[in-house]
């Protein structure tokens, strides 16, 4: 696991609340899924990178945390994305080098200084504009 667990709870209470700010500013996004026990909505914020019909995202914390469990589960989420809300379809697990290569120079270079070797590709399902948007059900 490329992150160590402290980090991560200190980012879960303090630094992802500071980050939903910028979701829809350069690669932050905000990702809104289901969780899988509980049905709460929740929305995690992420740098995600669109290539086309997909949407990739770099796995910092590894291939364990609870987004990604809980989007397999409910085999997809919604993305906003600026003014936009994105759905996505079920998560498809990359290998490192096609992970790398969706990544923009200035990430690739450094996801494997930071030791991170896992990626999931999304397919964009459709795309709308987010104020007033559902929550997910």
């Amino acid at each position: 696991m490329a992150v160590p667990h402290v980090v991560r709870r200190i980012n879960k209470r303090v630094t992802n609340p500071l980050l939903r700010g910028l979701a829809g500013h350069g690669w932050f996004v905000e990702l809104e899924h289901v969780g899988r026990r509980s049905g709460r909505t929740f929305r995690t914020p992420l740098m995600a990178f669109r290539n086309g019909p997909t949407v990739t995202i770099a796995l910092t914390y590894g291939p364990d945390v609870d987004w990604l469990r809980n989007v397999r589960a409910a085999g997809g989420a919604r993305m906003h994305v600026g003014s936009r809300l994105v759905t996505l379809g079920a998560p498809e697990t990359l290998t490192e080098q096609d992970g790398l290569n969706r990544m923009p120079s200035p990430v690739r270079q450094m996801l494997p200084v930071l030791g991170c070797h896992d990626f999931v590709a999304l397919p964009v399902l459709s795309e709308r504009p987010w104020r007033g948007a559902t929550p997910l059900a």
